[in-house]
């Protein structure tokens, strides 16, 4: 049975929708729902129409959920975290660029730059993430790198850096869908991005004003309906085109957990499957220590010398409410003595039935010096037999002459 979730399924009280927004008319459509359709609440995951989505955990990109989370597929105007992430590891937010005629004359949805105009990051950044505003994506592009080519080398680079292999930008704002990411790929990026605390402040924004260059400031409107409708809501960025359908990665954070939703291909909205997905991982998920730092994890054997070892750095996982999880020992082949004390010599493994979920590094509990070292030396055979001999007959002796 399906529900408004800004109704009935949040926790909190129900948000007012979003107003109306301005698109310009060669733009991505805006569907602004006055309601979130979702399924009552369940910690079963919940049935979605979008192709592809992904759910984790924003603080560790422990995955929770994925549904075709590796399938390529265009991701519109969600390409515009990337080219965030990218301005922000290379500028501050306060650095200014200058626009050139060619950022001003971009298409579809704009900020209205102008040829000239001075303007900082942080502004263009508002207009990238709020209005989806492709004159800023160049503007910032053109920034870094000088040119929107030198941008997008730089973007295939950072993107393999982060060990993300089914990705790859033809464009810094999405237009092109030539470009292409996964569900599981976008997630990783949006985790990456969050550790930036402007980008945290910039996607969380309804409403920005910049000034313009005369006349009236520029009044930028948020895109991201959740941040209306969901109450947790706190970013992140819409997309659409024809070939990536309705694209949307939603941020949330409820008592200390913060959770991201990627929802690509949406047939019409993609707000109410993120919300679905938010929902379920809110009601379903519990973190949990599951390792704790210096923790004993027993011996291992190695060249027949029991090691003792612990876990080097505690962990913290997201499970299920009544999830139970085994741990497992496993030492690093080909490991000789000695050993100093805090060496690495394996993981313990962190499991749910067949699913490996994730591991710590095993080291040494303390130093393990090699066969003999502080030991008794051992003599030759022949000194230890004329021990013996000797032994022997002067304990006859003894006994014959007491």
């Amino acid at each position: 049975m399906a529900c408004a979730l800004a109704l009935c399924a949040s926790p909190v009280a129900a948000q007012s929708p979003p107003p109306p927004t301005p698109v310009p008319p060669t733009g991505s459509p805006s569907p602004f729902p006055t309601a979130l359709e979702t399924p009552s609440p369940s910690v079963e995951p919940p049935e979605l129409s979008a192709e592809a989505a992904a759910l984790v955990d924003l603080d560790t990109g422990q995955v929770l959920f994925q549904q075709r989370g590796k399938e390529r597929r265009p991701i519109a105007s969600t390409t515009k975290i990337m080219t965030a992430l990218l301005v922000l590891e290379a500028v501050p937010a306060d650095d200014v660029a200058t626009i050139t005629s060619n950022a001003a004359s971009q298409g579809g949805a704009t900020m209205d730059l102008r040829p000239g105009e001075r303007i900082t990051v942080k502004e263009l950044l508002y207009g990238l993430m709020l209005t989806s505003a492709n004159d800023a994506a160049v503007a910032l592009a053109e920034h870094i790198a000088g040119t929107v080519e030198a941008f997008l080398e730089r973007m295939n680079e950072r993107v393999h850096q982060l060990g993300l292999r089914a990705s790859r930008f033809e464009s810094p704002n999405g237009l092109d869908d030539r470009g292409y990411s996964t569900a599981l790929d976008l997630a990783a990026i949006t985790v990456e991005a969050y550790r930036n605390d402007t980008f945290d402040e910039v996607v969380a924004t309804r409403f920005a004003r910049i000034p313009a260059p005369e006349g009236p400031a520029r009044r930028l409107q948020n895109r991201n309906a959740l941040l209306w409708l969901y109450p947790d809501a706190i970013g992140v960025k819409t997309g659409f085109t024809s070939a990536a359908g309705f694209c949307l990665v939603g941020a949330a954070e409820r008592d200390g957990l913060r959770l991201g939703a990627v929802v690509l291909g949406a047939p019409t909205e993609a707000f109410s499957d993120t919300a679905a997905l938010l929902e379920h991982g809110f009601r379903t998920f519990e973190r949990r220590t599951v390792v704790e730092e210096g923790q004993p994890f027993g011996e291992i054997r190695v060249q027949g010398r029991p090691v003792p070892v612990r876990a080097d750095v505690e962990l913290e996982l997201l499970l299920r409410r009544g999830q139970e999880v085994e741990e497992r020992v496993v030492a690093e082949p080909g490991l000789s003595l000695p050993l100093a004390a805090g060496e690495r010599v394996g993981v313990v493994s962190i499991r749910s039935g067949d699913e490996r979920l994730a591991s710590v590094p095993l080291v040494t509990a303390r130093a393990v010096a090699s066969h003999g070292e502080g030991l008794p030396a051992v003599r030759p055979w022949w000194e230890r037999a004329w021990d013996a001999v000797t032994s022997f007959v002067g304990g006859l002796i003894r006994a014959i002459f007491g």
